[in-house]
């Protein structure tokens, strides 16, 4: 379903225009604002400067002037505010205005649309509510779709299987990492049968498409999509999967203008590089150029499903959750669509980096996907480790645990690097050991 038919399928010179227009129009209000945030941005800005010429933004900026002196509203006009969960530093605040709801209702109905929900659905969001913006905004997506919205929120996955099935939910919206787990709470709970989802959300950490092959094996006849967004831009439906071309994720461009970037030089590029977005009708704490951090690329050529939107890549990783290795750079993602293609391993999985020695070394931690695979456990190891080292250039040590035998995590977004040092082992931690 394509839920803003006039906008999603607009010409790409017709929507070209509207975005100079709109850009016009931010840069001319934020030039009259009386902030001495803005005045000092946009100082040698003018309000017919192309966005290249713009100066970045980058999340540092939202801290140093946290939590309101980046507004370009009043306060008073504002109806909430969202924020991360501020667990390395402050959190990053991210208030709305009215129109601003508006928005992020319209781009998270669109995105549920892509991954083919219609208004006749029942919508199960699995998301987090609160400063977290995940949960309120599918909530809102799927109200202004139409749908009838369950707010399960995060956690206890017995009770969600439970209505998941009672209350015929057809969608669901959470993390790819909970939606697997989900599907193994449904098969033990004795209620996998009685489920019947469509598609699936799915977003608020990377994920391979070893992962979607897991996930969607384990549900049946569910279309697993991939969702992105980012509390400072908006929060989710900033990008989204369509389900008739997985592999990439239409960037609602007439609201969030992408550019990608050489991390280093700051450089257009036409390969792999950084994400970085401009908000062009965001009110309250509208971005300029805004540096994700986020890996992906520009896709070429158009989309089967007749959205006009231009396409990115789904993302490799963080430029700064990379690991180095003995000196190999080494994304979270390579190691889960390699290690989550073999069969004989499961969808649960942790990365852990040894520190203790001089050189840093990788240790990778499986689960059997079988319990009649308990005597081949050593045969898995060895081929796991062979795989690992033929795609990423390194020597990786497996450990291959029992089905269910790694910890499972109910609530946010799914932890899967763990450092290990002299003073602490994290993923033993984590376990109880």
């Amino acid at each position: 379903m394509i839920f803003q038919p006039e906008l999603e399928t607009m010409p790409a010179e017709e929507r070209a225009e509207l975005q100079r227009r709109r850009l016009r129009e931010l840069l001319t209000r934020l030039k009259a604002v009386d902030s001495g945030y803005w005045r000092e941005k946009l100082a040698d800005v003018g309000p017919d400067d192309g966005i290249e010429g713009l100066p970045y933004t980058r999340k540092q900026e939202l801290l140093e002037h946290y939590p309101y002196a980046m507004l370009a509203v009043p306060l008073g006009q504002t109806v909430r505010v969202h924020g991360s969960s501020g667990t390395r530093h402050k959190p990053t605040i991210v208030a709305y205005t009215e129109g601003d709801v508006s928005v992020f209702a319209d781009v998270n109905a669109r995105s549920i649309g892509c991954a083919g929900g219609t208004a006749e659905d029942v919508l199960h969001v699995a998301y987090g509510y609160g400063l977290f913006t995940g949960g309120l905004g599918l909530h809102y997506g799927g109200e202004r779709l139409g749908a009838t919205v369950v707010p399960a929120s995060g956690g206890n996955a017995a009770f969600q299987v439970q209505l998941l099935a009672d209350l015929g939910a057809t969608g669901i919206c959470c993390t790819p990492s909970f939606a697997y787990l989900l599907a193994e709470r449904a098969a033990d709970e004795g209620v996998r049968d009685r489920i019947r989802l469509r598609y699936g959300v799915l977003g608020a950490e990377p994920w391979s498409e070893s992962l979607r092959r897991k996930i969607e094996d384990a549900w049946g006849e569910l279309d697993a999509c991939d969702i992105y967004g980012l509390s400072e831009v908006i929060g989710p439906g900033v990008a989204m999967e369509c389900r008739e071309n997985k592999g990439g994720l239409h960037v609602f461009d007439d609201h969030f203008y992408p550019e990608v970037v050489d991390p280093e030089t700051g450089e257009a590029t036409e390969g792999l590089g950084e994400l970085v977005l401009t908000t062009l009708t965001k009110e309250a704490l509208p971005v300029i150029r805004y540096r994700t951090g986020d890996v992906t690329q520009l896709l070429p050529g158009d989309c089967t499903c007749g959205r006009t939107h231009p396409r990115i890549a789904r993302f490799s990783g963080r430029v700064d959750d990379m690991l180095v290795i003995r000196g190999v750079n080494v994304f979270p993602s390579a190691i889960e669509a390699a290690l989550l293609e073999h069969p004989g391993v499961g969808g649960q999985y942790a990365i852990v980096v040894d520190r203790r020695p001089t050189m840093p070394e990788l240790e990778v931690h499986a689960e059997l996907s079988s319990g009649d695979l308990l005597a081949q456990r050593d045969e898995v190891r060895r081929s796991l480790e062979a795989v690992l080292e033929q795609r990423l250039h390194l020597r990786v040590t497996a450990i291959v645990a029992d089905p269910g035998g790694l910890p499972r995590q109910e609530i946010g977004k799914a932890k899967r690097v763990f450092e290990r040092t002299d003073e602490t082992d994290e993923l033993l931690q984590l376990t109880g050991g």
